[in-house]
Protein backbone atom coordinates (compact mmCIF):
# COMPACT_ATOMS: atom_id res chain seq x y z
CA UNK A 1 0.00 0.00 0.00
CA UNK A 2 1.38 3.19 -0.89
CA UNK A 3 1.77 5.88 1.45
CA UNK A 4 0.66 9.16 0.82
CA UNK A 5 3.06 11.07 -1.22
CA UNK A 6 0.95 14.47 -2.14
CA UNK A 7 4.19 16.18 -0.40
CA UNK A 8 6.50 14.68 -3.16
CA UNK A 9 4.73 16.68 -5.61
CA UNK A 10 4.90 20.13 -5.43
CA UNK A 11 2.64 21.51 -7.88
CA UNK A 12 -0.31 19.32 -5.76
CA UNK A 13 0.27 22.04 -2.86
CA UNK A 14 -1.12 25.45 -4.92
CA UNK A 15 -4.29 26.82 -4.43
CA UNK A 16 -6.36 27.50 -8.03
CA UNK A 17 -9.71 28.56 -9.11
CA UNK A 18 -10.82 31.20 -6.13
CA UNK A 19 -8.44 30.06 -3.79
CA UNK A 20 -9.83 26.56 -3.81
CA UNK A 21 -6.92 23.36 -3.02
CA UNK A 22 -6.43 21.61 -6.09
CA UNK A 23 -7.44 17.92 -6.86
CA UNK A 24 -5.89 16.97 -9.67
CA UNK A 25 -7.53 14.06 -12.10
CA UNK A 26 -5.90 14.61 -15.46
CA UNK A 27 -3.27 12.35 -15.11
CA UNK A 28 -4.00 10.35 -17.73
CA UNK A 29 -3.06 13.53 -19.81
CA UNK A 30 -0.04 14.71 -17.83
CA UNK A 31 1.23 13.51 -14.96
CA UNK A 32 2.91 15.94 -12.42
CA UNK A 33 6.50 15.49 -11.24
CA UNK A 34 7.78 14.61 -8.01
CA UNK A 35 10.84 16.65 -6.46
CA UNK A 36 13.22 13.32 -7.42
CA UNK A 37 12.08 14.26 -10.98
CA UNK A 38 12.73 18.02 -10.79
CA UNK A 39 16.06 17.63 -8.41
CA UNK A 40 17.74 15.49 -10.90
CA UNK A 41 16.96 17.45 -14.28
CA UNK A 42 17.91 21.08 -12.24
CA UNK A 43 21.01 19.27 -11.00
CA UNK A 44 22.00 18.07 -14.52
CA UNK A 45 21.67 21.44 -16.17
CA UNK A 46 23.21 23.18 -13.57
CA UNK A 47 26.13 20.76 -13.27
CA UNK A 48 26.54 18.77 -15.55
CA UNK A 49 25.44 19.87 -19.00
CA UNK A 50 27.32 19.07 -22.23
CA UNK A 51 27.27 17.74 -25.49
CA UNK A 52 26.18 13.98 -25.57
CA UNK A 53 28.48 11.01 -27.02
CA UNK A 54 30.10 14.31 -29.22
CA UNK A 55 33.36 15.22 -26.89
CA UNK A 56 36.31 14.31 -24.91
CA UNK A 57 36.09 16.57 -22.25
CA UNK A 58 34.66 15.87 -18.34
CA UNK A 59 31.33 17.72 -18.90
CA UNK A 60 30.79 15.62 -22.13
CA UNK A 61 31.61 12.73 -20.10
CA UNK A 62 29.26 13.60 -17.52
CA UNK A 63 26.10 14.13 -19.68
CA UNK A 64 26.41 11.11 -21.71
CA UNK A 65 27.14 8.90 -18.50
CA UNK A 66 23.82 10.87 -16.99
CA UNK A 67 22.05 9.88 -20.76
CA UNK A 68 23.16 6.18 -21.42
CA UNK A 69 21.63 6.29 -17.56
CA UNK A 70 18.82 7.18 -17.82
CA UNK A 71 18.59 4.37 -20.99
CA UNK A 72 19.44 2.28 -18.58
CA UNK A 73 16.34 3.08 -15.35
CA UNK A 74 13.55 3.22 -18.33
CA UNK A 75 14.94 -0.38 -19.47
CA UNK A 76 14.79 -2.07 -16.04
CA UNK A 77 11.50 -0.22 -15.13
CA UNK A 78 9.84 -2.32 -18.82
CA UNK A 79 12.24 -5.02 -18.19
CA UNK A 80 14.23 -4.49 -21.46
CA UNK A 81 16.87 -7.30 -22.19
CA UNK A 82 19.15 -4.47 -22.44
CA UNK A 83 19.47 -0.64 -22.41
CA UNK A 84 20.07 -1.09 -25.95
CA UNK A 85 16.32 -1.61 -26.87
CA UNK A 86 15.31 1.36 -25.41
CA UNK A 87 15.45 4.09 -27.89
CA UNK A 88 14.78 8.11 -26.89
CA UNK A 89 11.79 9.94 -28.89
CA UNK A 90 10.47 13.26 -27.97
CA UNK A 91 7.29 11.54 -27.00
CA UNK A 92 5.09 8.25 -27.61
CA UNK A 93 3.33 9.51 -30.48
CA UNK A 94 7.28 9.79 -32.34
CA UNK A 95 7.98 6.36 -31.19
CA UNK A 96 4.77 5.14 -32.88
CA UNK A 97 5.84 7.09 -35.89
CA UNK A 98 9.37 5.82 -36.09
CA UNK A 99 8.37 2.34 -36.61
CA UNK A 100 5.67 3.09 -38.85
CA UNK A 101 7.70 5.00 -40.86
CA UNK A 102 10.63 2.80 -40.50
CA UNK A 103 8.02 0.43 -42.33
CA UNK A 104 7.25 2.36 -44.93
CA UNK A 105 10.83 2.95 -45.58
CA UNK A 106 11.88 -0.74 -45.61
CA UNK A 107 8.75 -1.43 -48.45
CA UNK A 108 10.13 1.50 -50.27
CA UNK A 109 13.39 -0.77 -50.44
CA UNK A 110 15.72 0.85 -47.71
CA UNK A 111 17.70 -1.16 -45.62
CA UNK A 112 18.44 -4.02 -48.42
CA UNK A 113 18.07 -7.54 -47.96
CA UNK A 114 18.17 -7.37 -44.08
CA UNK A 115 14.90 -5.54 -43.92
CA UNK A 116 12.53 -7.15 -46.31
CA UNK A 117 10.51 -8.29 -43.23
CA UNK A 118 9.11 -4.72 -42.89
CA UNK A 119 7.59 -4.70 -46.72
CA UNK A 120 3.73 -4.44 -46.93
CA UNK A 121 2.66 -3.56 -49.97
CA UNK A 122 -0.67 -4.37 -51.88
CA UNK A 123 -2.42 -7.63 -51.12
CA UNK A 124 -0.88 -7.00 -47.45
CA UNK A 125 -2.79 -6.01 -44.22
CA UNK A 126 -2.42 -4.02 -41.33
CA UNK A 127 -4.76 -4.41 -38.47
CA UNK A 128 -5.24 -1.76 -35.17
CA UNK A 129 -8.31 -2.06 -32.85
CA UNK A 130 -11.25 0.21 -32.29
CA UNK A 131 -10.27 1.87 -28.84
CA UNK A 132 -6.97 3.46 -30.38
CA UNK A 133 -5.46 6.75 -29.36
CA UNK A 134 -5.01 8.60 -32.59
CA UNK A 135 -1.30 8.32 -31.98
CA UNK A 136 -2.14 4.40 -32.83
CA UNK A 137 -4.14 4.28 -35.71
CA UNK A 138 -3.33 7.54 -37.85
CA UNK A 139 0.42 6.38 -38.54
CA UNK A 140 -1.11 3.19 -39.83
CA UNK A 141 -3.75 4.60 -41.66
CA UNK A 142 -1.01 6.62 -43.49
CA UNK A 143 1.31 3.66 -43.87
CA UNK A 144 -1.52 1.96 -45.46
CA UNK A 145 -1.84 5.02 -47.70
CA UNK A 146 1.64 5.28 -48.77
CA UNK A 147 2.04 0.97 -49.39
CA UNK A 148 -0.99 -0.41 -50.76
CA UNK A 149 -2.00 -2.14 -47.95
CA UNK A 150 -5.36 -2.27 -46.60
CA UNK A 151 -5.91 -1.22 -43.10
CA UNK A 152 -8.17 -3.69 -40.98
CA UNK A 153 -9.45 -2.89 -37.06
CA UNK A 154 -10.64 -5.35 -34.05
CA UNK A 155 -13.77 -4.08 -32.85
CA UNK A 156 -14.51 -3.91 -29.23
CA UNK A 157 -18.46 -4.51 -27.37
CA UNK A 158 -20.40 -2.24 -25.82
CA UNK A 159 -18.19 -2.45 -22.81
CA UNK A 160 -15.00 -1.61 -24.88
CA UNK A 161 -13.63 -4.67 -24.41
CA UNK A 162 -12.09 -6.04 -27.42
CA UNK A 163 -13.99 -8.77 -29.20
CA UNK A 164 -11.09 -11.49 -29.54
CA UNK A 165 -13.37 -13.48 -31.40
CA UNK A 166 -12.38 -11.52 -34.23
CA UNK A 167 -8.61 -12.08 -33.96
CA UNK A 168 -9.32 -15.48 -36.23
CA UNK A 169 -11.08 -13.10 -39.03
CA UNK A 170 -9.40 -9.83 -38.98
CA UNK A 171 -5.85 -10.90 -38.41
CA UNK A 172 -4.87 -13.52 -41.41
CA UNK A 173 -2.12 -14.81 -43.55
CA UNK A 174 -2.07 -11.38 -45.30
CA UNK A 175 -1.13 -9.36 -41.70
CA UNK A 176 1.81 -7.70 -41.51
CA UNK A 177 1.35 -5.36 -38.35
CA UNK A 178 -0.90 -6.03 -35.73
CA UNK A 179 -0.51 -2.54 -33.70
CA UNK A 180 -3.05 -2.28 -30.56
CA UNK A 181 -3.21 -0.12 -27.10
CA UNK A 182 -1.91 -1.48 -23.65
CA UNK A 183 -4.74 0.11 -22.13
CA UNK A 184 -7.40 2.34 -23.53
CA UNK A 185 -7.01 5.76 -22.61
CA UNK A 186 -10.81 6.35 -22.44
CA UNK A 187 -12.40 3.41 -20.84
CA UNK A 188 -9.21 2.26 -18.79
CA UNK A 189 -9.60 -1.62 -19.94
CA UNK A 190 -6.71 -3.62 -20.10
CA UNK A 191 -6.32 -5.29 -23.39
CA UNK A 192 -5.50 -9.37 -23.69
CA UNK A 193 -1.97 -8.59 -25.09
CA UNK A 194 -1.57 -12.22 -25.21
CA UNK A 195 -4.66 -13.35 -27.20
CA UNK A 196 -3.06 -10.53 -29.77
CA UNK A 197 0.38 -12.18 -29.74
CA UNK A 198 -0.53 -15.53 -29.94
CA UNK A 199 -2.58 -14.78 -33.16
CA UNK A 200 -0.17 -12.62 -34.59
CA UNK A 201 2.52 -15.04 -34.26
CA UNK A 202 0.66 -17.64 -35.69
CA UNK A 203 0.65 -15.57 -39.35
CA UNK A 204 3.73 -13.90 -38.61
CA UNK A 205 2.48 -10.69 -38.22
CA UNK A 206 4.72 -7.82 -36.10
CA UNK A 207 2.80 -6.42 -33.14
CA UNK A 208 3.29 -2.61 -31.86
CA UNK A 209 1.92 -1.73 -28.31
CA UNK A 210 0.90 1.29 -27.15
CA UNK A 211 2.13 1.28 -23.96
CA UNK A 212 1.08 4.75 -22.67
CA UNK A 213 -1.65 4.02 -20.34
CA UNK A 214 0.02 1.03 -18.64
CA UNK A 215 3.75 1.77 -17.90
CA UNK A 216 2.84 4.21 -15.34
CA UNK A 217 0.39 2.27 -13.71
CA UNK A 218 1.29 -0.85 -13.91
CA UNK A 219 3.92 -3.55 -13.64
CA UNK A 220 5.17 -4.03 -17.40
CA UNK A 221 7.72 -6.69 -18.58
CA UNK A 222 7.86 -6.35 -22.43
CA UNK A 223 9.35 -9.33 -22.45
CA UNK A 224 6.72 -11.68 -20.83
CA UNK A 225 4.13 -9.71 -23.45
CA UNK A 226 6.11 -11.17 -26.22
CA UNK A 227 5.27 -7.66 -28.67
CA UNK A 228 7.93 -6.78 -30.72
CA UNK A 229 7.92 -3.14 -30.23
CA UNK A 230 6.41 -0.76 -26.89
CA UNK A 231 5.61 3.10 -27.16
CA UNK A 232 5.65 5.09 -24.02
CA UNK A 233 6.01 8.35 -22.92
CA UNK A 234 7.81 10.35 -19.93
CA UNK A 235 5.19 12.62 -19.17
CA UNK A 236 2.77 10.38 -18.30
CA UNK A 237 4.88 8.57 -15.82
CA UNK A 238 5.79 11.29 -13.49
CA UNK A 239 8.31 12.67 -16.04
CA UNK A 240 8.74 15.57 -18.15
CA UNK A 241 7.19 16.56 -21.82
CA UNK A 242 9.45 16.21 -24.77
CA UNK A 243 11.13 13.02 -23.88
CA UNK A 244 9.29 9.15 -24.34
CA UNK A 245 10.42 6.35 -25.39
CA UNK A 246 10.41 3.08 -27.71
CA UNK A 247 10.94 -0.25 -26.69
CA UNK A 248 12.19 -2.65 -29.61
CA UNK A 249 13.33 -6.26 -29.74
CA UNK A 250 17.49 -5.57 -30.45
CA UNK A 251 17.13 -8.27 -33.46
CA UNK A 252 14.74 -5.84 -35.17
CA UNK A 253 15.86 -2.08 -34.39
CA UNK A 254 18.74 -2.76 -35.99
CA UNK A 255 17.42 -3.69 -38.85
CA UNK A 256 14.24 -1.76 -39.11
CA UNK A 257 15.41 1.46 -41.53
CA UNK A 258 15.75 5.17 -39.84
CA UNK A 259 13.06 7.66 -40.79
CA UNK A 260 15.27 10.54 -39.33
CA UNK A 261 18.61 11.76 -40.69
CA UNK A 262 21.11 13.29 -39.52
CA UNK A 263 24.48 13.19 -37.36
CA UNK A 264 24.69 10.79 -34.36
CA UNK A 265 22.77 8.40 -35.94
CA UNK A 266 25.34 7.54 -38.86
CA UNK A 267 28.40 5.13 -39.25
CA UNK A 268 30.31 6.32 -42.59
CA UNK A 269 29.22 8.92 -44.82
CA UNK A 270 30.33 9.88 -48.05
CA UNK A 271 28.72 12.37 -50.70
CA UNK A 272 27.00 8.96 -52.46
CA UNK A 273 25.95 7.21 -49.25
CA UNK A 274 25.45 6.95 -45.70
CA UNK A 275 25.61 3.79 -43.18
CA UNK A 276 23.74 3.57 -39.58
CA UNK A 277 25.21 2.59 -36.49
CA UNK A 278 23.03 -0.20 -35.07
CA UNK A 279 20.22 0.51 -32.61
CA UNK A 280 19.46 2.48 -30.34
CA UNK A 281 21.70 4.97 -32.20
CA UNK A 282 20.90 4.75 -35.60
CA UNK A 283 17.47 6.63 -33.98
CA UNK A 284 18.95 9.18 -32.61
CA UNK A 285 20.10 11.62 -34.56
CA UNK A 286 20.93 15.60 -34.25
CA UNK A 287 21.29 17.13 -30.40
CA UNK A 288 19.11 14.79 -28.30
CA UNK A 289 16.75 15.95 -25.31
CA UNK A 290 19.48 15.19 -22.37
CA UNK A 291 17.36 16.82 -19.73
CA UNK A 292 14.53 15.43 -20.35
CA UNK A 293 15.98 12.00 -20.41
CA UNK A 294 17.76 12.59 -17.21
CA UNK A 295 14.11 13.18 -15.95
CA UNK A 296 12.23 10.53 -17.34
CA UNK A 297 15.47 8.17 -15.69
CA UNK A 298 14.53 9.54 -12.39
CA UNK A 299 11.05 9.00 -12.87
CA UNK A 300 11.53 5.65 -13.36
CA UNK A 301 13.57 5.16 -10.40
CA UNK A 302 11.04 6.83 -8.39
CA UNK A 303 8.11 4.08 -9.89
CA UNK A 304 10.52 1.29 -9.16
CA UNK A 305 10.66 2.77 -5.36
CA UNK A 306 7.08 2.41 -5.25
CA UNK A 307 6.77 -0.77 -6.24
CA UNK A 308 4.37 -1.29 -8.94
CA UNK A 309 2.18 -3.62 -7.73
CA UNK A 310 1.71 -1.34 -4.90
CA UNK A 311 1.14 1.91 -7.90
CA UNK A 312 -1.43 -0.18 -9.48
CA UNK A 313 -3.26 -1.25 -6.53
CA UNK A 314 -3.76 2.22 -5.44
CA UNK A 315 -4.96 3.91 -8.59
CA UNK A 316 -7.11 0.68 -8.75
CA UNK A 317 -8.42 1.46 -5.20
CA UNK A 318 -8.97 5.28 -6.24
CA UNK A 319 -10.81 4.86 -9.59
CA UNK A 320 -13.01 2.08 -7.65
CA UNK A 321 -14.26 4.54 -5.19
CA UNK A 322 -14.98 6.99 -8.43
CA UNK A 323 -16.78 3.80 -10.46
CA UNK A 324 -19.19 3.27 -7.84
CA UNK A 325 -19.95 6.85 -7.05
CA UNK A 326 -20.80 7.61 -10.33
CA UNK A 327 -23.43 4.65 -10.69
CA UNK A 328 -25.55 6.21 -8.04
CA UNK A 329 -25.32 9.38 -9.72
CA UNK A 330 -29.02 9.77 -12.31
CA UNK A 331 -27.56 10.63 -15.82
CA UNK A 332 -24.26 9.87 -16.10
CA UNK A 333 -23.42 7.07 -17.81
CA UNK A 334 -20.09 5.51 -17.26
CA UNK A 335 -17.80 4.54 -20.75
CA UNK A 336 -16.44 1.25 -20.15
CA UNK A 337 -17.24 -1.45 -17.75
CA UNK A 338 -18.57 -0.89 -14.32
CA UNK A 339 -18.40 -1.99 -10.98
CA UNK A 340 -14.68 -3.51 -9.34
CA UNK A 341 -13.46 -4.71 -12.85
CA UNK A 342 -10.35 -6.54 -12.67
CA UNK A 343 -8.83 -5.61 -16.13
CA UNK A 344 -9.47 -1.49 -15.90
CA UNK A 345 -7.00 0.51 -14.70
CA UNK A 346 -7.54 3.85 -12.52
CA UNK A 347 -9.33 5.92 -14.84
CA UNK A 348 -13.01 6.57 -15.09
CA UNK A 349 -14.44 8.46 -18.10
CA UNK A 350 -18.25 9.48 -17.90
CA UNK A 351 -20.48 11.18 -20.45
CA UNK A 352 -23.79 13.76 -18.92
CA UNK A 353 -27.11 13.36 -20.41
CA UNK A 354 -27.83 17.05 -21.70
CA UNK A 355 -24.88 18.65 -20.97
CA UNK A 356 -21.82 19.18 -22.92
CA UNK A 357 -18.18 17.94 -21.63
CA UNK A 358 -16.59 21.04 -21.73
CA UNK A 359 -19.35 22.41 -19.91
CA UNK A 360 -19.04 19.58 -16.89
CA UNK A 361 -15.00 20.49 -16.85
CA UNK A 362 -16.27 23.67 -16.22
CA UNK A 363 -18.08 23.32 -13.32
CA UNK A 364 -15.71 20.82 -11.95
CA UNK A 365 -12.46 23.18 -12.42
CA UNK A 366 -14.62 25.98 -10.89
CA UNK A 367 -14.89 23.80 -7.72
CA UNK A 368 -10.68 22.93 -7.98
CA UNK A 369 -11.13 19.57 -9.86
CA UNK A 370 -8.80 19.00 -12.68
CA UNK A 371 -10.18 16.41 -15.64
CA UNK A 372 -9.90 16.04 -18.82
CA UNK A 373 -12.69 16.82 -21.58
CA UNK A 374 -13.60 16.29 -25.19
CA UNK A 375 -12.88 12.92 -27.29
CA UNK A 376 -9.53 11.87 -25.61
CA UNK A 377 -8.40 11.61 -29.05
CA UNK A 378 -10.33 8.31 -29.75
CA UNK A 379 -12.65 9.81 -32.02
CA UNK A 380 -13.77 6.17 -33.65
CA UNK A 381 -14.17 4.67 -29.70
CA UNK A 382 -16.35 7.60 -28.50
CA UNK A 383 -18.42 7.06 -32.21
CA UNK A 384 -18.77 2.95 -30.69
CA UNK A 385 -20.43 4.15 -27.38
CA UNK A 386 -22.50 6.57 -29.13
CA UNK A 387 -21.45 10.09 -28.24
CA UNK A 388 -18.88 12.82 -29.55
CA UNK A 389 -16.91 12.98 -26.35
CA UNK A 390 -16.77 12.42 -22.48
CA UNK A 391 -15.01 13.81 -18.88
CA UNK A 392 -12.17 11.30 -17.75
CA UNK A 393 -10.53 11.22 -14.34
CA UNK A 394 -7.54 9.57 -14.14
CA UNK A 395 -5.92 8.59 -10.95
CA UNK A 396 -1.99 8.17 -10.19
CA UNK A 397 0.26 7.90 -7.28
CA UNK A 398 -0.49 11.07 -5.46
CA UNK A 399 -4.31 11.01 -6.07
CA UNK A 400 -6.11 10.17 -2.57
CA UNK A 401 -9.93 9.37 -1.78
CA UNK A 402 -10.64 12.97 -0.94
CA UNK A 403 -9.66 13.91 -4.50
CA UNK A 404 -12.18 11.04 -5.84
CA UNK A 405 -15.09 12.44 -3.47
CA UNK A 406 -14.63 15.78 -4.72
CA UNK A 407 -15.12 14.59 -8.36
CA UNK A 408 -18.08 12.28 -7.57
CA UNK A 409 -19.94 15.84 -5.45
CA UNK A 410 -18.78 18.03 -8.48
CA UNK A 411 -20.26 15.60 -10.91
CA UNK A 412 -23.42 15.33 -9.10
CA UNK A 413 -24.08 19.19 -9.25
CA UNK A 414 -23.56 19.06 -12.70
CA UNK A 415 -26.74 18.79 -14.93
CA UNK A 416 -28.61 20.38 -11.39
CA UNK A 417 -26.48 23.31 -12.10
CA UNK A 418 -27.36 23.66 -15.97
CA UNK A 419 -31.34 23.42 -15.15
CA UNK A 420 -31.50 19.67 -16.87
CA UNK A 421 -34.51 17.92 -15.76
CA UNK A 422 -33.84 14.71 -13.52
Amino acid sequence: MLPDLRDDFPLLARSVRNGKSLAYLDSGATAQRPHAVLNAMDEFDRLHNGAVARGAHLLAEEATEAFEGARGSVARLVNAASPEEIVWTSNATAALNLVANGIGNASAGQGGAASSLFRVGPGDSIVVTQAEHHANLIPWQQLAARTGATLRWIEVDDLGRHRLEQLGSVIDETTKVVAFTHASNVTGVVSDVAAFVARAREVGALTVLDACQSVPHIPVDVQALGVDFAAFSGHKMLGPTGIGALWGRKSLLDVLPPSVFGGGAIMTVTLEETTWHPAPTRFEAGTQPVTQAVGMGAAAEYLMALGMEDVAEHERRIARIIREGVSEIPGVRLLGPVGDAHDVLGIATVAVDGVHTHDVGQVLDDLGVAVRVGHHCAQPLHKRFGVTGSTRASAHVYTTEEDAERFLAGLASVREFFGVPA
